[in-house]
């Protein structure tokens, strides 16, 4: 079976400036057109850097899901979506850090800048290798959750840190970070069509509503794009694999692979559970082996991953 990477389905979809740009607008500007999909453009996924302080040097390895700048006013603004599978504890800081390493990025590109200009420094300047004047760019990150459980993580740095007393809590400076549950996606509108069907359809493949899905989207001609994402998206390898390889080109012909595929892992979950009560019951391995016909290898597979 073909395997393609999550972060490579995602980096595919939202290649799209129309989409991109429709999820921002929606999610983090509230439905008000402050991106204009024809003033996006591509950037550079790779943020590492080098972090040095005196005597203390290290290289941070980064590189973003997806990352696009943007015109705004006379300047740009940096937008990047992060796309996350499983609930992540440290997902605020993951963002914080994220975003450092974009503004560190732009930094080392202004001192590069300053190396190489002819013109007369002030001792500060000097020191701090930009001028006075120099400014950086807004970064902007939003992590879309795909997972189906619902997210009980933190959302903000804040929620990471131990209690702190009211003096300290006064000061502390807190970063919060974007954040869209595909799950609790209903509450949002999306105008382009794409964003909107990838969404609604996981969420209702989620809820177990193939009828409603059915109805909606049955007849529905499909991008394989389209089929990929809601594949990677409902953790289904095998309508990736089709959507990629052009065996389904529509919502009702996935919709049957999707149901054969969740009738079988409902079937492989209920003969997990009868082998572990076996075990737990003390059936010798060899007995559940005959019973069920199953092979060892499979059975302490089973025991081991619970």
């Amino acid at each position: 079976m073909e395997h393609t990477k999550a972060d490579i389905i995602f980096k595919d979809f939202w290649r799209s400036n129309e989409r991109f740009a429709d999820l921002f607008n929606v999610v983090v500007f509230g439905g008000k057109e402050v991106i204009k999909p024809e003033a996006l453009h591509e950037m550079d996924t790779d943020v590492s850097g080098v972090i040095q302080l005196k005597d203390y040097k290290e290289t941070l390895s980064r590189t973003r899901d997806v990352i696009k700048k943007t015109a705004y006013g006379v300047e740009f603004v940096v937008l990047g979506i992060e796309s996350q599978q499983h609930i992540h504890y440290a997902m605020p800081l993951r963002h914080m850090v994220y975003d450092a390493m974009s503004y560190l990025k732009e930094y080392q590109e202004i001192t590069r800048k300053y190396k190489e200009s002819p013109e007369k420094k002030t001792e500060d300047e000097f020191l701090s290798k930009m001028r006075k004047d120099d400014r950086l760019h807004p970064v902007i990150t939003l992590t879309v959750y795909y997972g189906e459980k619902q997210w009980d993580g933190p959302y903000c740095l804040k929620d990471m840190i131990v209690e702190m007393p009211e003096e300290i809590a006064a000061i502390f400076s807190d970063y919060r970070m974007n954040l869209l549950e595909v799950q609790d996606s209903d509450r949002y509108v999306f105008n382009n069509t794409d964003v909107q069907s990838v969404f609604e359809i996981t969420r209702e493949i989620f809820a177990g509503h193939f009828e409603k899905i059915q109805e909606k989207y049955g007849d529905k001609q499909m991008g394989s794009d389209l089929l990929t994402v809601v594949g990677q998206m409902t953790g289904s390898k095998e309508l990736i694999r089709m959507s990629r390889n052009r065996e389904v080109n529509s919502m009702c012909e996935a919709l049957k692979k999707l149901k054969e595929e969740g009738e079988q892992k409902g079937r492989e979950k209920e003969r997990e559970a009868v082998i572990l009560t076996m075990l737990e019951n003390n059936y010798p391995i060899s007995e559940i082996c005959k019973l069920l016909k199953i092979s060892e290898e499979e059975v302490l597979e089973i025991r081991d991953r619970k």
